[in-house]
């Protein structure tokens, strides 16, 4: 036994051993008052920090590759023949004229949409556009006889326009005092003619259609030949159509790999709308849902505040402008996992014990399994229906080969809406895809949404959405670029 120390006594630590405890403690408690303190910062700070880092790293994605910028507008030469094919439809319709005010099927005809002529809302003073077709001798064609219906104080407005035209526009001017229905009928357009037919656009106001029947008209609505006209594509039409629809699933695409754990839809929603105006995009419309709220189609008034996490389904379904035409588009994804992340974030993440559980996915092994499974089931039905996009085939074909395949999986019941529409300038166009329109047979130059789903209340949902032309050889031509491979590469 050592001096100093007594049998049954335990030595007493040295002054260096007690240094060091302290120093282990000291080096304790700063670790924890630095982790304490970044979680604070870190709650506080980097969100938005986050949110910004995202928003560039989606735009930078994005403009690395604008060639589906590459297109041309819509040329005059092409407004006018527009017309000329309305009114060879018309001739053989047996209608003596074709009637729109200012909207899409305007903005069609003549270049100009409701934003151009006004720009807060639609006005009550009628100006409208007048087709008929005429004779001409030199070609011995049917080609258009264009005029307006205008307010006498509006005439000059009209003409300065730039209204797609061969010379100075023909106006018929209307008083505010006189009833502008009996001006048209009286005018020099339809004078001394006992029975004049007007077809009126879709978009016609009711009392428009009203003031024109009870003035001498007779009026018809959309329908045959006339319709057909805006429905089959020229080559330019198919071409901006790709550009716009390519742009927004490039847009998607190119911010997918920069979403992380913790955003919430709406932070998602500008995200990509910032995304698509970087590129000369107008937005239109943007629908981001995450998990059980995307098992409602267009989502609802509760969503967008759900917090995104790895294992979230992630359905965005959006629309934008460009030149005249638009998107409609929709991707169902995962996002990159844990491992995919950078190194500061994966240091942050664990040093302020924010780290997302990067197996949250397998905690419900059956679900996952289950949204991969439902996945596959989307695709193979846009698969199936895209093989009937042929001409002469039924409207009702494209929804009826889409809905085989998800009812024979035993989800029918939960793809609950059509399987698409026509598209162009407007994004939701006739013809509509659904499994009773077995009237309406497809032509070459039809353009339409392929968009089936699958939505599970309460869990989540899914649905692809690319785009399509009908062709003369009988193949679809995809206008998206290229289809999702999977839900890590939409």
């Amino acid at each position: 036994m050592k001096a100093g120390i007594l049998m049954g006594q335990q030595p007493q630590p040295t002054t260096r051993t007690t240094r060091t405890r302290r120093s282990y403690l000291k080096l304790f408690a700063a670790l924890v008052i630095a982790a304490l303190y970044a979680r604070l910062f870190y709650t506080r700070h980097s969100h938005a920090h986050k949110v910004a880092r995202v928003q560039k790293c989606s735009i930078s994605n994005l403009h690395a590759d604008l060639s589906f910028l590459e297109v041309s507008p819509i040329t005059t030469d092409e407004f006018i023949a527009r017309r000329d094919n309305l009114a060879r439809a018309l001739h053989a319709e047996g209608v003596d004229a074709f009637v729109l005010e200012p909207g899409y099927t305007f903005q069609y005809y003549g270049n100009i949409s409701q934003q151009d002529w006004e720009p807060w809302e639609p006005e009550e003073r009628p100006m409208l556009m007048i087709v008929e077709p005429a004779h001409n001798s030199t070609t011995n064609t049917v080609v258009a006889k264009t005029s307006f219906l205008s307010p006498a104080f509006e005439e000059g407005r009209v003409r300065m326009l730039g209204i797609p035209a061969n010379g100075e526009l023909d106006i018929v001017p209307w008083e505010e005092h006189w009833n502008p229905y009996r001006t048209l009928r009286e005018s020099r357009l339809f004078a001394g003619r006992e029975n004049v037919t007007l077809m009126v656009d879709e978009e016609m106001r009711d009392y428009i259609v009203r003031g024109l029947r009870s003035n001498g008209f007779e009026t018809l609505g959309l329908a045959g030949e006339v319709e057909a006209v805006r429905q089959i594509k020229t080559p330019a039409e198919i071409e901006l159509l790709r550009a716009v629809n390519t742009g927004t699933v490039e847009a998607v695409r190119a911010m997918r790999p920069c979403l992380v754990p913790g955003l919430i839809e709406d932070e998602v929603m500008e995200i990509l709308d910032n995304s698509l105006l970087s590129v000369g995009f107008s937005l239109f419309f943007d629908i981001v849902l995450f998990e059980e709220n995307g098992a409602l189609p267009h989502g609802g008034f509760v969503t967008g505040g759900k917090v995104l996490r790895e294992d979230s389904v992630v359905l965005i379904d959006v629309g934008a402008h460009y030149l005249g035409y638009s998107s409609d588009i929709c991707r169902s994804f995962f996002i990159p996992t844990w491992k995919g992340w950078s190194l500061w974030e994966k240091v942050m993440s664990i040093l302020t014990f924010s780290k997302p559980c990067s197996s949250s996915a397998k905690t419900d092994t059956d679900l996952y399994a289950e949204k991969l499974k439902v996945w596959d089931i989307v695709l193979e039905a846009q698969t199936e229906s895209a093989k009937m996009f042929k001409p002469n085939n039924s409207a009702a074909s494209v929804d009826i080969a889409a809905r085989k395949v998800i009812s024979d999986a035993g989800y029918g019941e939960m793809f609950t809406h059509r399987v698409g529409h026509g598209i162009g300038i407007k994004a939701h166009e006739s013809p509509y895809l659904n499994k009773g329109n077995h009237e309406v047979l497809l032509r070459p130059g039809m353009t339409f949404t392929s968009e089936p789903g699958i939505y599970m209340l309460n869990k989540f949902g899914v649905r692809h959405e690319d785009i399509y032309a009908v062709t003369e050889d009988g193949e679809a031509e995809l206008l998206t670029g290229k289809r999702a491979v999977s839900p890590w590469e939409p």
